[in-house]
């Protein structure tokens, strides 16, 4: 039977009362306000990952050819940023802060091969000339450019627009600026936030400022040819994937620093900073294809083309009775296995 149970203190029971469930032995079962948003909660995962709108997605990213696009975009990073670093860690120095190895070292407290692999990378040597001449400056522009045309063409595709290429350099400079501001402003507030062990506090205070910074990119570097209201769900999953990811990158980055050094040296840092960015960029890509999925599906529902309750229950239905068959069919074959042992 149904009851009303009053949360004690609560002396108004037009606010306080809760619709809460009795078993047979009296017993009160779970609020009914919190069984509701349970159950919301499960109805909303189960609507937008569907096997339809999941498989939507997967055809996306395949279709923009996601591992190729951040393969690209990782090596065009690799080589625009390694440059722009030693840049930032010459200017840093000189004001008395941190240069670029000791933030690396310091964001994933590498030590030993790693650590030293790092140094090496970004910090040149004593004697050296690090002062830029025309050539270095040249082949800086272009490397920088590289990297904002590969982003670039990521949105053309994924959104389907005409590409512009070199016509739209002077917003791939804007955009490597705005780059070089949101990481630095990231690093601080990594620097600053960052003390626990998966620096949890930093990666969701920043996940703000990192959806921010993906809506301006796409308007960026589209030209504004894509709308900002098309691009909410790419930053909104963008910065939550992205968050989920930097709490991950502190726990497996060290150890990926520490191994390839220790065995490649120099070049094994090189192999871990590639592997970290090709990461970040399928998660850029995935992004992508998820929210340009996510607008598109936003808008059936707008025009009343919302899939009917039962058809997403029929697809989960049809899921869960595939994987059933398909744990009952391996269960039978492990049986069987160990049967034939057995009479050997």
């Amino acid at each position: 039977m149904v009851q009303t149970c009053l949360y004690p203190g609560v002396r108004n029971p037009s606010l306080g009362a809760i619709s809460c469930q009795r078993d047979e032995e009296g017993r009160r079962a779970q609020p009914y306000g919190r069984r509701v948003k349970r159950e919301r909660a499960v109805r909303t995962l189960t609507f937008w990952l569907r096997p339809d709108f999941v498989l939507r997605v997967v055809n996306r990213f395949q279709k923009i050819a996601g591992f190729d696009r951040a393969v690209a975009l990782a090596s065009a990073a690799l080589t625009a940023t390694i440059p722009l670093m030693i840049v930032a860690s010459q200017v840093a120095s000189e004001l008395g802060g941190k240069d670029t190895a000791e933030r690396i070292i310091d964001r994933y407290e590498l030590t030993g091969g790693g650590a030293e692999a790092v140094t090496d990378i970004f910090s040149p040597p004593g004697d050296a000339d690090t002062t830029l001449g025309i050539a270095g400056f040249l082949f800086l522009m272009v490397a920088v450019l590289s990297f904002s045309r590969a982003v670039q063409r990521m949105f053309e595709q994924t959104w389907e627009l005409s590409p512009l290429s070199v016509r739209n350099t002077v917003n791939g400079l804007l955009w490597i600026g705005g780059l070089s501001a949101y990481l630095a402003v990231s690093g601080l507030m990594h620097s600053a936030l960052g003390r626990s062990r998966l620096e949890l506090t930093a990666a969701l205070l920043s996940a703000p400022l990192t959806a921010a910074f993906l809506l301006w990119s796409g308007r960026v570097l589209s030209a504004k040819r894509i709308p900002r209201s098309d691009l909410f769900p790419f930053a909104i999953v963008g910065a939550a994937l992205l968050a989920a990811y930097s709490v991950g990158a502190t726990v497996y980055v060290p150890h990926l620093f520490d191994s390839f050094a220790t065995r490649y040296g120099v070049i094994g840092a090189v192999f871990a900073m590639i592997s970290a960015l090709f990461c970040v960029m399928v998660v850029v890509v995935g992004s992508a294809a998820a929210g340009r999925e996510v607008h598109d599906e936003l808008d059936r529902i707008r025009r009343g083309e919302r899939p009917a309750e039962n058809e997403v229950r029929r697809q989960w239905d049809q899921v869960i009775a595939q994987g059933r068959s398909r744990w009952d069919t391996l269960r039978e074959e492990i049986r069987e296995r160990r049967h034939r042992r057995q009479k050997d």
